[in-house]
């Protein structure tokens, strides 16, 4: 089994909203491997950072998204960090991988730079975002077969665009 598709992209980039609008419309179910860490825990993404550190979040978030990419066939949906271990980018060559690209000033309106987001957490958020995005997106266009620009798009433009792009072959003709 195979995920129909990987959705990636930073914090603010909708994957969140537009994940389980997809998997609606593609006809699937949705999973989002945050979820499965924070159910495997049994405490928030947040108390994990705080507590244990971000190199344990990201083995246990390796682990999470290796069981969902053998064990679920919808949409899957990844933690913002998730393809910066080499692990989880090598299991996402031949998976189809959608990256939802969100630019600075749209990502920190939609953020609202959250405490509950723990990387954005700090004395500058705007710029930390700045950095994260600086960093992330090389990995994300590295991971992905498929790009969509969110911003200043409403999530049902978004799955549009992307049920299309998405629809098997022979639907398309």
């Amino acid at each position: 089994m195979s995920p129909r598709a990987v959705i990636v992209g930073p914090p603010g980039s909708g994957k969140s909203t537009v994940g389980p609008l997809l998997a609606a419309a593609l006809g699937v179910a949705f999973r989002d491997s945050d979820d499965d860490i924070v159910a495997r825990a049994g405490r928030s993404i947040a108390d994990i950072f705080a507590d244990d550190g971000e190199p344990a979040f990201r083995a246990l978030e390796e682990e999470a998204v290796a069981t969902a990419l053998a064990e679920h066939g919808g949409v899957l949906s990844l933690g913002g960090g998730a393809p910066l271990t080499p692990g989880t980018r090598a299991r996402l060559a031949g998976h189809t991988v959608v990256f939802l690209n969100v630019g600075l000033a749209a990502g920190v309106r939609r953020t609202g730079l959250s405490s509950a987001r723990p990387l954005l957490a700090g004395v500058n958020p705007r710029a930390t975002f700045k950095k994260l995005l600086d960093e992330r997106v090389p990995v994300y266009r590295e991971v992905a077969t498929v790009e969509v620009v969110t911003d200043e798009r409403t999530p049902a433009e978004i799955v549009a665009d992307l049920a299309a792009r998405l629809a098997p072959a022979e639907a398309k003709e």
